[in-house]
């Protein structure tokens, strides 16, 4: 069981490092004008959101394989309540992550219209999300 939760530990993390940085990069972009630099970012956007969603899929299943071993026992499958906070939590990161990429397809279709004041409010969600859920693994408040 350890293997399987250092391995859902790095995706984890590998894949929040994706959903910090792509909305600091639709930050830049919603400032820029030049269509070189655009293009440019344009293109690392598409290719840290595709690398994001590799790394978020064993995320998810090593977690799923966790939950699984931890409270699937003789009685049945019983989950406390900080877990049931914890896996709404995931799904409103999992709705988070693809936000981003229906951000990203705005960027790219031009039809971006939301300024970069609000992308900056955007990024530090998931950064609130992230916090309470380590709050609620690790201590367990319910």
């Amino acid at each position: 069981m350890l293997w399987i939760k250092a391995l859902h530990i790095f995706f984890i993390i590998s894949w929040f490092a994706g959903i910090f940085y792509l909305p600091r990069i639709f930050v830049n972009l919603a400032q820029e004008s030049e269509t070189v630099a655009t293009e440019r970012m344009l293109m690392m956007a598409r290719k840290l959101y595709r690398f994001m969603t590799m790394l978020m899929v064993p995320a998810i299943v090593f977690g799923m394989i966790l939950l699984y071993m931890q409270y699937n026992g003789p009685d049945g499958f019983t989950i406390p309540g900080w877990m049931h906070a914890k896996l709404g939590l995931v799904a409103l990161v999992l709705g988070y992550h693809h936000a981003c990429g229906s951000l990203l397809k705005k960027f790219e279709n031009g039809a971006n219209k939301r300024s970069h004041v609000w992308f900056r409010y955007f990024n530090e969600v998931p950064v609130l999300m992230l916090l309470a859920i380590v709050m609620l693994v690790v201590v367990k408040p319910f």
